[in-house]
């Protein structure tokens, strides 16, 4: 779905991240450098949204067709974590995820531009889908990985690590993390790509959590380390427009009960940087290698502040990933002011429209957790308000990522 039109699809950029003089992280991007297949980097780039008032505080599962020769036999008997596990057997999400050259050039470069982590190591991927993060760590002088995937993708996983020559490196082990025993007591690097739409859709997250507590050794490292998330706001009256205030007229038909559920429901798409109202506020950093899995739920405080006279018609959300154990620091934005990702942005309508000035600020705060019957799907209730010279609003709202 690309509805906006995105102006940082371009390739033929290396991007490098870097401490400004603020501490906060930032992105330098060297538009003139030509990436090449060893040093293609980051979208990260100094075009992102200023962090302002700092607060500490895979991508969306597609369910089995018909179609699927697994899809028929027991489906009634299936679980979520079933129909989850069963949507990375399809090889159209691993085509997507293998093709977001953000996603996978970033961790490409982490592991050959920094051997020296991985050479003689014995690593853990988790999650390893195609087997694609191992293939990279075994080139990269690992003295052996372990790849686990739950998947049926795991079967494919072990015919392309034989057909690349290092089934003397790499093994493939079928099954959930938690169900599963190693071959060795404790590894030494931990690697996964487990961020899902919003950070945390998915809940993948508790998985490497497990995994780092069972099997990390003490001076072991986690990659990515570090995950942050952020908010601003937006303008975008044309698209709330079409999907949301569509059910008040369809075809002549009040449809507007379905305008609720439709407000409640994220959507997962790719925003316009011109669209972008106020500045972006960080709610949250989670440090893989220290955190609990409870921190993954969590309240966080933010104050917007626009910086034209707009309307505000949604929210929205992104996250970065930095690797911050590599000899530089590296990593990658999902945010709508650096190149596109198949994780694009998470967008909040909102019930309102926000009449704002420059300079005035919408306060509130934002609560994630995950879902009690469903812990792979999130919950997030938005508290916020605005006391302009043009508009006075206080409201809560709540969102299920489903």
């Amino acid at each position: 779905m690309a509805r906006r039109n995105n102006k940082n699809q371009g390739s033929g950029s290396s991007h490098n991240m870097e401490p400004n003089q603020s501490t906060k992280i930032r992105f330098r991007d060297d538009d003139d450098e030509v990436l090449d297949a060893a040093t293609d980097s980051s979208n990260l780039d100094d075009s992102m949204c200023d962090v302002e008032g700092s607060v500490v505080g895979g991508e969306k599962a597609i369910e089995d067709s018909p179609s699927h020769p697994d899809a028929s036999a027991g489906a009634d008997d299936k679980t979520s974590a079933d129909y989850y596990f069963d949507s990375y057997s399809h090889f159209g999400i691993h085509e997507e995820m293998l093709k977001d050259v953000v996603r996978t050039k970033t961790y490409q470069n982490v592991i050959y531009q920094n051997k020296f982590l991985f050479k003689n190591k014995v690593v853990l991927d988790v999650g390893a889908g195609t087997g694609i993060l191992s293939l990279f760590c075994a080139k990269a002088g690992a003295q052996h990985v372990y790849a686990v995937e739950c998947s049926h993708m795991a079967e494919m996983a072990k015919e392309i690590v034989e057909a690349n020559g290092y089934s003397n490196v790499i093994t493939v082990l079928k099954g959930k993390i938690e169900e599963l025993e190693l071959p060795v007591p404790k590894v030494d690097i931990i690697i996964s790509e487990w961020m899902g739409y919003f950070l945390l859709f998915e809940n993948m997250l508790n998985t490497v959590l497990y995994a780092r507590d069972k099997w990390l050794a003490d001076d072991g490292i986690v990659l990515p380390d570090k995950c942050s998330l952020y908010l601003t706001a937006i303008e975008d009256a044309e698209y709330k427009e079409d999907k949301i205030e569509f059910w008040n007229n369809v075809y002549g038909f009040d449809m507007s009960c379905i305008k609720k559920q439709a407000m409640m429901e994220p959507l997962v798409d790719t925003v316009d940087q011109n669209q972008i109202v106020t500045n972006c506020q960080l709610l949250k950093t989670m440090d893989i290698s220290k955190m609990s899995p409870g921190d993954a739920s969590f309240t966080a405080p933010f104050k917007l502040i626009a910086e034209r006279d707009d309307y505000i018609h949604a929210l929205v959300a992104y996250f970065d990933v930095s690797f911050t154990k590599c000899h530089k620091l590296q990593g990658f934005s999902t945010g709508p002011r650096s190149r596109s990702t198949h994780w694009k942005q998470t967008v909040l309508y909102l019930e309102d429209v926000l009449t704002i000035c420059q300079g005035e600020s919408i306060v509130g705060n934002l609560t994630v957790a995950p879902n009690k019957k469903n812990p792979r799907d999130v919950d997030i209730m938005l508290k916020y308000s605005l006391n302009g010279r043009r508009c006075s609003f206080s409201r809560v709202q709540h969102y299920k990522m489903r």
